[in-house]
């Protein structure tokens, strides 16, 4: 029986769609449930939807600020409702956690060691987005729950990109920090807001740039995009983080 031969390893190196079939019978009835919940709590849409769903042979890497695990929620659930599949990369440390890691392997999740040049992991990623599927990372590498709070910007999305030939989509958003307000625990209904930007790839870094430069200028534009969307909803919802 497939269920019984496929390992941990197995979710990680093959495509959603050839996971086993009863494994993918529970994530579709998991998502269904988590989107309308996130639907009714948060109600939460995509600004410049078409930005991210435009047709490509491949998937695209979409990075994003983070200040709330409910965002995994909503923007995956919101991708699997329009038939995409987002695999999310997270850091190697909740593995530690056996439950844990077995939920996130099957839900599509990627881990990596940050801080190491973690080949294993590039190469799953960009192999994910050969086969068309999207790779969802934030490079702030944990959430941002105040904005005083020292943030670490974590490079590397972009060399997954070169090594897919995939597009970088900025994507910022909003208001879901308000979930769970410092000091509180159970998570109230708000509204928040998410929004895209335009696609990066090497062709769009200046031409006389080297090749690391090039991959170099593409993850600092799409960094600066993803801040200034940001920015602008906050700009747009005062008051809302």
């Amino acid at each position: 029986m497939k269920l019984l031969d496929y390992k941990t390893e197995d979710y990680y190196d093959n495509a959603m769609r050839d996971y086993p079939l009863i494994m993918r019978g529970g994530y579709n009835v998991i998502l269904a449930i988590l989107y309308a919940f996130s639907c009714v709590m948060w109600r939460t849409r995509m600004e410049n939807a078409e930005k991210v769903l435009s047709g490509r042979d491949t998937g695209s890497v979409v990075i994003s600020n983070h200040t709330s695990m409910a965002e995994v929620v909503v923007i995956v659930t919101w991708y699997w409702a329009r038939k995409r599949r987002l695999r999310p990369i997270f850091k190697s440390e909740f593995n530690h956690n056996g439950i844990v890691r077995w939920f996130f392997a099957r839900v599509g999740g990627i881990p990596v060691d940050r801080g190491t040049a973690d080949m294993k992991s590039l190469r799953r990623a960009s192999h994910a987005l050969q086969r068309g599927e999207d790779i969802l990372i934030f490079p702030e590498g944990t959430r941002i729950r105040t904005d005083d709070q020292p943030v670490e910007v974590h490079g590397g999305f972009a060399i997954i990109a070169q090594m897919a030939k995939a597009p970088v989509v900025p994507m910022a958003v909003c208001g879901f920090r308000d979930i769970t307000p410092n000091g509180k625990h159970l998570m109230r209904p708000v509204t928040c807001w998410m929004r895209t930007g335009d696609a990066l790839s090497l062709d769009d870094a200046p031409k006389e740039l080297k090749r690391r430069e090039r991959t170099q200028w593409v993850e600092d534009a799409a960094i600066e995009r993803m801040y200034a969307i940001r920015d602008t909803l906050r700009r747009e919802h005062p008051g809302r983080r």
